[in-house]
């Protein structure tokens, strides 16, 4: 652990740590239905943050997976000390060079056709704006997603979420379709022994086609679905699913909120299929940390939604300081062939826990790319019956030990860990961690 990371004496009154959690029950709202994790953060740096007591918590999650560049990038801190006393925030249609300069950076890193660029806040913001351009662009209304999707809590963003609850809120967004997540671990159509996606596609566009009222606009994803479980679409299925939004006249989406920005290995994970969406959406990552995302397009599709009257000024839109960070988030990245860097260091993440996977019986399957792998614990390898009440005691577990992990929950399991950290991380630092997780699997796991 480098100086700067070292833990600071505790300077809290003893009956801080009291007040502070008897005010919080007061005054905030509960925004999930898991509680707050049990430790009071006070600063962050690398790949740990620090509680209160002092205690450096090794971060597997970075952040909301977002500190792409771990807490604290020397560089991010620069950016934001310089803007924030220069240029922070401006009438919504006023341009500043971070905004431009950061466009012209993105476009650099993607297809030819993806060279159209609009700045915003939040994922959810982003996947609303690239819908509602779907819905101009093509006349349509009709939105496809996985039924282990998540796209954000906006209207038009929560409307193509499945991968949480969706009682008790009312209507959505009218006109969205649901078809099954390639799921190889668990598949719905099996030939020969072998996940049948080619079946399973056939059949969802099938259905998708009996419930289209003839006004079909998109089809929304993930390239891994994160939330849903570190689902990965099976070798030629992104390929195939592009040409069936191409036979009906739809446009692809691509959410690669936690995907984007090197983290699975390429700069972007739909390279790794050579297919390239019609909308490109951006966030977490791109901010590392700091609330920023992007929607990119042709020309063509831009073109046609100005024509037909597009708009989408936010308070927030084109925000300097917030593109300045951005424009210092893929310059760092860049620089440093983070895409090599995350593709070897996931590697050794990967060998780690197959590793753990040969001697712990309640890890049925490892899964994911780069530095996003996912570990789905089961009761049982024959049945693969989640393991509900053993992820919540292994994530507690983790915690205790220092180890930040995060079970992603949705409907029927709560089982499957999410490890995305920081792609600043060292090797001797993933390795404490995955010796972390071995402590936490041992505690629960027979015959450890």
């Amino acid at each position: 652990m480098s100086a700067t990371m070292e833990p600071q004496a505790n300077t809290q009154p003893a009956d801080s740590t009291g007040e502070f959690w008897a005010t919080a029950r007061r005054h905030l709202i509960r925004y999930a239905r898991n509680d707050f994790s049990p430790a009071i953060i006070e600063r962050a740096a690398g790949s740990h943050v620090f509680d209160s007591d002092g205690r450096a918590i090794l971060d597997f999650t970075s952040g909301q997976m977002s500190a792409l560049l771990g807490h604290s990038h020397p560089a991010v801190v620069e950016t934001v000390r310089e803007s924030v006393g220069t240029l922070d925030h401006l009438f919504s249609w006023m341009l500043s060079r971070p905004v431009v300069d950061l466009a012209a950076a993105l476009a650099d890193t993607l297809p030819s056709s993806l060279s159209k660029v609009m700045l915003l806040s939040t994922g959810g913001e982003s996947n609303e704006a690239a819908i509602k351009m779907a819905k101009l662009f093509t006349g349509g209304h009709e939105v496809v997603a996985f039924d282990q999707s998540y796209h954000g809590v906006t209207h038009g963003s929560s409307a193509v979420t499945y991968s949480l609850s969706r009682q008790g809120c009312g209507p959505v967004a009218p006109g969205n379709i649901v078809i099954p997540t390639p799921n190889a671990y668990r598949p719905l159509f099996e030939r020969d022994g072998r996940h049948d996606w080619r079946a399973e596609l056939d059949f969802a566009f099938g259905m998708v086609d009996r419930q289209s009222v003839g006004s079909l606009a998109a089809f929304i994803l993930e390239p891994i679905l994160s939330t849903g479980g570190i689902i990965e679409l099976p070798p030629g299925y992104l390929a195939a699913l592009k040409e069936k939004c191409e036979e009906r006249g739809m446009l692809l989406i691509v959410d690669e909120a936690q995907t984007g920005l090197c983290r699975t290995g390429d700069w972007y994970a739909f390279q790794h299929d050579g297919v390239t969406p019609d909308i490109l959406t951006l966030s977490k990552t791109l901010g590392a940390g700091f609330p920023l995302s992007a929607v990119i397009t042709s020309p063509e599709i831009e073109e046609r939604c100005h024509e037909r009257g597009f708009y989408f000024g936010t308070t927030h839109v084109s925000d300097p300081m917030a593109a300045a960070i951005g424009l210092t988030v893929v310059n760092v990245l860049a620089e440093g062939a983070f895409e090599q860097v995350a593709m070897g260091r996931g590697e050794r993440l990967r060998r780690g826990l197959l590793e753990l996977q040969s001697r712990h019986e309640h890890i049925g399957d490892v899964r994911g790319r780069g530095l996003l792998q996912g570990v789905e614990l089961v009761a049982d390898r024959e049945t693969k019956s989640p393991a509900n009440e053993i992820g919540a005691e292994v994530t507690a577990k983790c915690f205790e030990l220092g180890l930040h992990m995060n079970i992603v929950q949705f409907p029927g399991s709560s089982s499957i860990l999410r490890i995305a950290p920081p792609l600043t991380i060292s090797d001797d630092e993933l390795d404490r961690g995955l010796d972390l997780f071995d402590q936490a699997l041992a505690s629960v796991s027979p015959g450890a």
